[in-house]
Order: structure tokens, then sequence, then C-alpha cells
């Protein structure tokens, strides 16, 4: 046996999967050379709650703009905190984005991450019971493509990455009139129902592959430790003639 399998399989008693860092092996090292290969310079980034994405493209290298959305007010802080030494992360007043301008409820989670516009379904609680809502919050709605920010005046080549808990469509159909400058998007996509009323993988691939952005890679995302079966993944789409 060599000492690359023994080492493996040490991990592997420990509860620890080890794997090469490379864009074959590494979907976190997949989603760097990605935005390396398509010379992304801006990174749009809704549902950013505390900025782990934000944080995650820094520690990867990514030195581009970034401008974060985030409509819960415990999270908004801490995402404004995080970016507050970084000159080129710009974090927007505190909204939600959707389809029309307006104002809306938020169901807020028990852990803050799974918090959404639509109502939860079941499936979502019976896999985690700790994202059960806990309260609502008030919060204005704008389109995104009515957004006016220097970030989007001086933006290049644009991933818009959207985490929004099930209401990803709305946030993409306030984004019609932008989405032929955006190079990429990243999306949170979703097997099977876990809020009422969100639109689900097939039709999201396929109206993003109308406008013209064809899947490049998939994360995956939300797994229920039960059954094992996966929930969400994440799709990154690029412009098919990039």
């Amino acid at each position: 046996m060599s000492i690359k399998h023994s080492l493996k399989l040490a991990a592997r008693h420990l509860g620890l999967d080890v794997s090469r860092y490379n864009a074959v092996e590494s979907a976190e090292a997949r989603l760097f050379a990605l935005l390396k290969t398509h010379r992304i310079d801006t990174v749009i980034d809704v549902g950013a709650n505390d900025g782990g994405y934000g944080s995650l493209l820094r520690r990867g290298g990514y030195e581009g703009a970034i401008l974060s959305f985030e409509p819960l007010e415990d999270a908004h802080a801490r995402l404004a905190a995080t970016a507050q030494a970084d000159a080129r992360w710009a974090v927007h007043a505190r909204c939600a984005l959707g389809s029309e301008q307006g104002t809306v409820q938020i169901h807020v989670a028990g852990n803050s991450a799974s918090s959404s516009i639509l109502p939860m379904h079941a499936t979502h609680e019976r896999a985690a019971p700790e994202s059960k809502y806990i309260g609502v919050q008030q919060v204005p709605v704008l389109r995104l493509d009515e957004v006016q920010h220097d970030v989007l005046r001086h933006a290049g080549r644009t991933l818009l990455k959207v985490d929004t808990q099930g209401y990803e469509m709305p946030v993409l159909q306030g984004a019609e009139r932008l989405l032929p400058r955006i190079a990429g998007v990243q999306l949170e996509l979703s097997l099977t129902r876990l809020y009422e009323g969100q639109v689900l993988y097939v039709e999201m691939i396929q109206w993003l592959r109308e406008r013209g952005f064809e899947l490049w890679n998939v994360i995956p995302g939300f797994i229920d430790p039960a059954s094992a079966r996966m929930l969400q993944f994440d799709g990154v789409f690029f412009r098919g003639d990039a």
C-alpha cells in the first residue's frame, strides 16, 4: 500500500477526505480557475449574508471588485464590518433584489443563511431543523438593473452570483437589462422544492440557456444528512461565446 493511500485511509478514519487542491479534484480551486479563465474583474454578490463568499474569493486570490447585497439586519452589519477594510469590496445599503421595486417581508431562519422571502417547505425543515423560521423583517426590494453604483458603472467582465434561497428567478428577472453585460452567473439551484413557489433547476437552466448562458460547472451544496440526497447545488454558467 502506498504512503499516499495510507494517509488517505487514516484521514477517513478521522472523518476527513483529503484531495489535491486543483481544478480537477477541488470545487473551490475549480471556481477560482473559472474566474481566471473568463477574466472576471467584477463580482455582484446577491444574498451575501455575512460576507462568506467575498471572503472566500479573497482567500483564493481574486483581487477584482465586489458589490454585495444583503437584506437581513444583523447579517448586513456583519457583512459591512467584514468588507470595511477592503477598498475594492463595496456593500450596498440593506435591501433585497427582485423583479419589482417595493417592500417585502423576509422570513428570518434560525441559521440565518436559510432566510428567504418565500415560505419554507417541509423538506427543508426536515433536512435542517435548525433552519426553521424564527421571525420576519421588512425590507426594501430593488431591481438589480435599476441599481446605480460605481462598481456597476466601471464593471468589465462580471460574474453575477445569486444565493437567495429559492428567490433566484425574481432576482434574475429584475436583472434582465443588465444580463447582456454579464459574462457569467453562479446560481443556487434546487433539485427538489425547498421553498414554496420557487423555480427548480431544470427551468432555471433553460431560462439561462435561452439568454446565452451555458452550464460550465456544478458545486455540491445542501445535502440531507439522513438520506444523503443532494437537495441543492450551485451551477456556474458562462456565455456560450465566451
